[in-house]
């Protein structure tokens, strides 16, 4: 028998996102008994059951829509019919077992995947500050020592070329990136490998000054063409809270992820923004 929430807390490192499947109610027959649970991950495995048969495999695919939107929710299920269709707020299933059922679906996960380019002062204070808050934190340097100077912080801490990772690994969609490596030239690589390989992330930003933010765009633009979509590039990044150390800093960068996140960001004052002050 596998131990669905050891299974959790082994994906879970790894950095998969989850759905914990539950049968809440039944009345009548089916095959689907209350507390029934089935595990399944977003790269299609699936341990436990829920029952078996049609709704099981309905139950498969709505995970996939709940990994997507990163929600919780319950859904009731009849089982009395050859067709798949819904009927005031219950899902009819093709199973001719007469029955209801009611699902909640768990989204086991972060609230997002951030992935930190750069592992000195303020990429290190940044991981730690966002440990607690729920976030995945992928944390990238190609120097050894700087990694291996790490706490346990960062999920995943990897000792690799900054642009080689991403060729080799690949980021996801609606991440978190940012880029704070050792030097502006590879904070310039990594955000036109960003810009080339067309990711869509929620948010991504380089810790830089003004002028620096201006030569980079300047020369993105004339690469990629003035219709490149920079609505969710933040830099210099940040909320305008002063402070220069890497924990303050750390803070004013998570305290925008956060605005981003919730939905708050125009409530906010971003350093990105033309009158925003130092």
């Amino acid at each position: 028998m596998v131990d669905i929430y050891s299974k959790i807390h082994e994906y879970n490192k790894l950095g998969f996102d989850l759905v914990l499947v539950t049968v809440t109610e039944k009345s009548g027959m089916g095959p689907a008994d209350v507390g029934k649970k089935m595990l399944v991950v977003e790269n299609g495995e699936a341990f436990g059951t829920v029952g078996g048969g049609a709704i099981e495999f309905y139950a498969r695919e709505k995970c996939k829509d709940v990994i997507k939107e990163r929600k919780s929710f319950s859904e009731k299920y009849v089982l009395c019919d050859r067709e798949v269709y819904v009927d005031n707020d219950e899902v009819v299933l093709p199973m001719a077992c007469g029955g209801k059922v009611t699902l909640f679906y768990e989204f086991v996960g972060p609230k997002q995947y951030v992935y930190i380019f750069g592992a000195g002062h303020c990429g290190a204070a940044l991981a730690r500050t966002l440990k607690p808050l729920g976030f995945h934190v992928t944390i990238i340097d190609e120097r050894k020592a700087v990694i291996d100077a790490l706490d346990d912080s960062a999920d995943i801490k990897v000792i690799s070329g900054f642009v080689d990772y991403i060729e080799k690994h690949g980021l996801r969609d609606n991440a978190y990136i940012v880029v704070c490596t050792p030097s502006h030239q590879n904070d310039y690589h990594v955000l036109n490998k960003i810009l080339e390989k067309k990711y869509k992330p929620a948010y991504f930003g380089m810790l830089c000054s003004k002028k620096k933010i201006a030569d980079y765009l300047e020369r993105a633009y004339q690469e990629y063409g003035k219709d490149i979509d920079l609505s969710n590039f933040y830099s210099p990044i940040g909320l305008n809270i002063g402070g220069n150390s890497p924990e303050e800093i750390a803070i004013s960068i998570s305290g925008e992820m956060l605005s981003i996140y919730y939905g708050k960001s125009e409530l906010n004052a971003h350093l990105r923004d033309p009158n925003a002050k130092k």
